[in-house]
């Protein structure tokens, strides 16, 4: 018997009747557990907070979206647990199984096993002054950009104490390889095979167009210092948490030691995936 975790879209009706479905189907043989907010919708008795997600559990299976499943990574807190990401939607890096596919996989996974990607995370703080007033781990990107009405911000970079260059524009991301699809592929990145250890340094709309992204070793340490004074400025991590940064605040950034296991899908590999996702071939 396997403990299974499931962890349902916010809101999202279509992805608590796939879990009803799935606890129907598999519930007899294994000990299944549902998120806190979708067990109370549908009246099930087994839930499991956020926050204790993946305690105890053989497998976390994730119904929505590659944003469901950045959640999950964050409330995870370094518990090596096992992810099966379902996508209810169009096909995502992440959640890279449909629908369709998934009782089949889950079956499969429950008889055969699998096999896993491993995914780095990072380590993000903030610091203000001589203080520590932020810190989250994240699997994607933490980014630095302006406000909607701001003007050019200024944003020096330093890797392993070592001066950079001060990029002014509108922004800066930080960026895994997990994250190399998302944001930072939009401004310009390269695409990093996911279970790489590096990172990616990325300005948004530099002024100088000569900065250009940027490969760095796992080893490293990033330092962003923020110069602007009188401009409004985010850190957004993972797209998902926003806090305000204020002038000579430093962004901290090194690869974690909390890794991330995503499930490989017995259906289609990485490169069908990003084919498919960039519709490359097509015309």
């Amino acid at each position: 018997m396997k403990r299974i975790h499931i962890v349902c879209k916010k809101g999202h009706s279509h992805a608590r009747r796939i879990a009803s479905k799935t606890i129907e189907e598999f519930g007899l043989e294994n000990e299944i557990f549902l998120d806190e907010e979708s067990a109370l919708a549908m009246g099930y008795e087994k839930t499991v907070e956020l926050e204790h997600i993946g305690e105890g559990a053989d497998m976390i299976v994730v119904l929505g979206g590659d944003g469901t499943l950045l959640g999950v990574s964050r409330h995870l807190k370094g518990r090596n647990v096992p992810i099966l990401g379902v996508n209810l939607g169009s096909l995502g890096f992440l959640t890279e199984v449909s629908v369709e596919e998934f009782p089949f996989v889950l079956q499969k996974c429950l008889r055969d096993g699998f096999d896993t990607s491993r995914r780095i995370m990072l380590d993000v703080k903030v610091v203000r002054g001589d203080e520590n007033i932020f810190s989250l781990s994240i699997l994607n990107d933490a980014v630095i950009t302006k406000d909607a009405l701001a003007r050019i911000i200024d944003v020096a970079t330093y890797v392993d104490g070592e001066y950079l260059t001060t990029i002014r524009g509108d922004g800066l991301i930080i960026s895994t390889p997990t994250g190399s699809t998302g944001y930072t592929l939009a401004a310009g990145g390269p695409i990093i095979y996911p279970s790489l250890m590096n990172m990616v340094v990325t300005p948004i709309c530099p002024h100088m167009l000569t900065n250009r992204p940027i490969i760095l070793p796992e080893s490293v340490t990033i330092k962003a210092v923020l110069l602007s004074k009188d401009e409004r400025v985010i850190l957004t991590l993972d797209g998902q948490i926003g806090f305000p940064l204020a002038y000579e605040d430093e962004v901290i950034v090194k690869v974690s030691d909390r890794v991330i296991h995503l499930i490989k899908s017995s259906f289609k590999g990485y490169f069908e995936i990003l084919r498919t996702k960039l519709k490359w071939g097509e015309r």
